[in-house]
């Protein structure tokens, strides 16, 4: 697919790559994305600094790429040649209002799946509450055959914050209390700091939720946490939902977040480990959460998440090619 206007990446509107913007739903049917670009402007539910809301925009905007212009050099492939993807626009965000926006969230992914239902949704956040209406979509349209592989310096299994049950810190409990996903097929990694404590603990370990903390990446290297949380992942679900909270990165790598939490992965391991994941494990969806542009000027952290979406689309086009490699070996 190449971008027939030509051009530069800071000139036009800034879809997700200069992507067709299509939300119509006939347009939709005709287009049959084989991926969409779904924002969530929402932050309503965050426990700590807001700034989440303005992350589509600024993960839009992050990349000095094109359609024209991407190679994944480790791959050797240009995705396009092989997907067919467009930017659906955003759900709606209810400022003040968690659940209307949640369920705004809920109606554009189902309203996707309507029109394309083989469609796999990219879903830009926001806070990580989006995650709870995201994956539950996802996992009910897949008939509850989805695990989740979450990327976060935070559990974010709360049973609530402050009294509310809906937050950035519970979507997980949310999920896995009424029935979307199995606690034994979540695989977590990246956990670190203080929180949570531990009867947040007990009931994660309860659940047969797979938590693998920063310490043990520290001991054993990421090589050998990663190999285990991908042979995890597989243990059962036909398909993996990915959550990407940027916080899980260092600070030095993602300082535009609203819970940093220093000691975290470098790009450049997170980069590898969704690359790796998404080709070993069939994907129903991912989203990437808590990029809040107002802590980082120099916009590093929006370009992280950018590119966590360009690994997921180069792993999926790379196994398209393999697979009709096969068929015509």
């Amino acid at each position: 697919m190449q971008d027939p206007r030509g051009l530069p990446a800071f000139a036009g509107i800034p879809t997700f790559l200069h992507l067709p913007w299509i939300e119509d739903s006939d347009a939709l049917r005709e287009a049959a994305p084989d991926v969409a670009i779904v924002g969530a402007p929402f932050d309503v539910a965050v426990t700590h600094r807001p700034g989440a809301r303005f992350g589509p925009r600024a993960i839009r905007a992050a990349s000095n790429l094109t359609l024209g212009a991407l190679h994944h050099l480790a791959l050797r492939i240009e995705p396009f040649d092989y997907l067919t993807a467009i930017d659906a626009g955003d759900a709606m965000s209810y400022p003040g209002d968690i659940e209307r926006s949640h369920d705004a969230i809920r109606a554009k992914l189902r309203a996707l799946y309507e029109a394309v239902p083989g469609v796999i949704p990219f879903v830009l956040g926001g806070d990580h509450s989006i995650t709870y209406p995201s994956a539950s979509v996802v996992a009910d349209h897949h008939d509850r055959r989805v695990g989740i592989v979450h990327f976060d310096a935070h559990a974010d299994t709360a049973d609530t914050s402050w009294g509310a049950l809906l937050s950035h810190g519970t979507p997980m409990r949310r999920l896995i209390e009424h029935g979307h996903v199995a606690g034994k097929n979540f695989v977590q990694v990246g956990l670190r700091g203080y929180w949570p404590p531990p009867d947040v603990i007990a009931w994660m370990e309860q659940q047969g939720m797979r938590s693998h903390f920063m310490s043990e990446i520290e001991e054993r290297g990421f090589d050998a946490v990663l190999r285990d949380a991908i042979e995890q992942a597989l243990d059962g679900p036909d398909l993996i939902y990915l959550s990407v909270d940027v916080d899980v990165l260092d600070p030095a790598f993602a300082p535009g977040t609203g819970t940093p939490e220093p000691g975290g992965l470098s790009a450049r391991e997170l980069l590898r480990a969704v690359r790796q994941i998404v080709l070993q494990v069939e994907l129903a969806g991912l989203d990437v959460v808590e990029v809040a542009p107002p802590y980082d000027p120099a916009g590093i952290t929006a370009e992280a998440a950018h590119r966590v979406c360009l690994e997921a689309l180069s792993a999926l086009a790379y196994r398209r090619r393999k697979r009709e490699e096969e068929t015509t070996a």
